[in-house]
């Protein structure tokens, strides 16, 4: 069990924890939540020990074993893969290495073998013979080739890094596995495989994270930091967000008898349990939403911003059409002969195993690169709307928000703007803030500002949810799910792509596969799965 006790915590004037009481035990997954800035990562490295308190104190139970996700990917560069992992289980780690230590002395002695003999049996009881096999199983499941197995940390991209320290937290059976944002760079295949490993993990686990699909997926309770007080709560991520709203709701409701909204949560919680029962989530399986009490239910007080997408005018029955293109970089195929006729209406989730070729398919389409061959062309009635995956290059001036937005606008009146930046929640003093000093959720929710202001009839968003927190990325579903016009995306937010896809695109470098179907029914196609082995053959 692991257990904070009066947890306080301040930097200068602002207090980010105040006298935070919590524990963590048995084999539950907390996932905890907040907006940007509320102190999630902060938390976790409370718990881990990386930074002390101003008051209170963390308790591991004695003889348990912590692990973390390391963010440092420089930490081991000068380390073997394998050996990288196996450094997860620290206790193990150095058995192995003085162990080798002992035998590579040349005047080896009685003394020294009778140390061996001690560490040997260690070794054997923590089940050490196993140990390199069991992380090259590891690495496997998550993407890393037998090939890289042996290689230097420093010899693999950044990529391969993330996967390769998500290998070395989970190595060993951690009694307590605390992991920050664990799903970042991972594939779709790669994300299910972590949630598949994590449903069948027997111990604590302690997660921030902001993909909702992986939360309610592997989640039996939810953290909530918020006003710097932590709260626990049974249930997954969208058993929390509906509770809260339904909570909300009630609030306002204020002719509501008591008697009826106690009688409403409840039937609230038996549908959700009844929903939970036929699915692969956790709180189903360990049917905890049966011990909940309805008077732990409250209101969230987070804020969600007002994304609302209002085409200036309707578009006609020409979309878009893409005539046999093609792009290479670098010596590198990314696609070609891709074609594709865009009808009014469709929700199309552009997905490929490079990220490199829908980008560049976003910056062709919006006139900043050239394609190899091909063409395309928009209806006569289209209007865009672009969110590119950096953005960058729109900061660079020392402006405040209400001048960043104005140059993008045709209407130069301030109130005007404020009210774009309002529903962003960007208000009052917030609005002459600089835009070039601002943070990456920040910088996108301007961004949004910007599309929203275009009044575009075909968006066209590559990682929309990208730096973005729950609740924005919340009110960004919400808003496309409502959006009358067309939309080409690209996400690695599972749920947002479940929700909001109408139509599949995969890009391969030898075509495309079109299906028209959501993202879960496309993962799950036994045809598409056959259609893919021929084309990335």
């Amino acid at each position: 069990m692991l257990a904070a006790h009066n947890i306080s915590l301040q930097f200068g004037k602002r207090v980010l924890f105040d006298e935070v009481n919590i524990k963590f035990s048995g084999d539950n997954c907390y996932g905890v939540i907040g907006a940007n800035g509320a102190g999630k990562s902060t938390f976790l490295k409370i718990l881990s020990g990386q930074i002390d308190p101003n008051g209170g104190n963390v308790n591991l139970e004695p003889g348990k074993r912590m692990a973390v996700l390391k963010q440092d990917h420089f930490e081991f560069d000068e380390c073997r893969v394998l050996d990288t992992v196996m450094m997860g289980h620290t206790l193990l780690w150095d058995i192995m290495t003085e162990k080798d230590a002992l035998y590579a002395k040349p005047d080896f002695s009685d003394a020294d073998g009778i140390r061996a003999s001690e560490l040997e049996e260690q070794f054997a009881e923590m089940n050490g013979w196993n140990a390199e096999s069991d992380a090259a199983m590891l690495l496997s499941g998550l993407g890393i080739q037998e090939v890289d197995h042996d290689k230097l940390m420093k010899d693999l991209s950044g990529n391969q890094k993330v996967r390769i320290l998500l290998a070395q937290a989970l190595f060993g059976e951690p009694d307590i596995l605390i992991l920050d944002e664990p799903t970042n760079d991972l594939d779709i295949q790669t994300v299910t495989w972590l949630e598949d490993f994590l449903l069948n993990f027997k111990n604590t686990v302690i997660v921030v994270s902001h993909d909702r699909h992986f939360l309610d997926t592997v989640c039996t309770h939810i953290v909530d930091i918020d006003f710097k007080k932590v709260k626990l709560f049974t249930g997954n991520y969208t058993f929390w967000y509906e509770s809260s709203q339904l909570a909300l709701r009630q609030r306002n409701a204020a002719n509501k008898k008591a008697e009826d909204k106690k009688k409403e949560l409840q039937e609230f919680i038996a549908r959700f349990s009844a929903n939970a029962s036929k699915s692969k989530q956790a709180t189903s399986r360990k049917k905890l939403l049966d011990k909940i009490n309805v008077e732990d239910i409250e209101p969230s007080t987070r804020k969600y911003p007002a994304i609302i997408f209002n085409p200036e005018r309707e578009a006609g029955d020409q979309i878009l059409h893409i005539n046999n293109l093609s792009k290479s970089l670098d010596g590198v195929q990314l696609f070609k002969d891709f074609n594709l006729n865009v009808s009014r209406g469709d929700k199309i989730a552009l997905i490929s195993k490079n990220g490199l070729a829908t980008t560049a398919v976003y910056e062709i389409l919006n006139g900043l690169m050239e394609p190899d061959s091909g063409d395309f062309h928009f209806g006569q009635t289209i209007s865009t709307g672009y969110l590119p995956n950096e953005n960058a290059e729109f900061f660079n001036e020392d402006l405040n928000l209400i001048d960043w937005l104005r140059q993008f606008s045709t209407e130069k009146d301030e109130v005007y703007i404020r009210g774009f930046l309002g529903k962003m929640l960007f208000s009052g003093e917030e609005t002459f803030k600089k835009s070039n000093v601002l943070s990456g959720g920040e910088k996108v929710r301007c961004m949004i500002s910007r599309v929203m202001l275009g009044a575009g009839n075909l968006m066209m968003l590559d990682e929309p949810t990208n730096h973005l927190d729950l609740e924005s990325i919340t009110a960004f579903n919400n808003a496309l799910i409502d959006f009358p016009g067309t939309v080409i995306f690209t996400s690695h937010d599972h749920h947002f792509t479940q929700t909001v896809a109408t139509r599949i695109v995969e890009l391969t470098p030898n075509g495309c596969i079109d299906k028209l179907m959501n993202f879960d029914d496309y993962l799950g196609s036994e045809k598409v799965a056959a259609q893919k082995a021929e084309m990335f053959v």
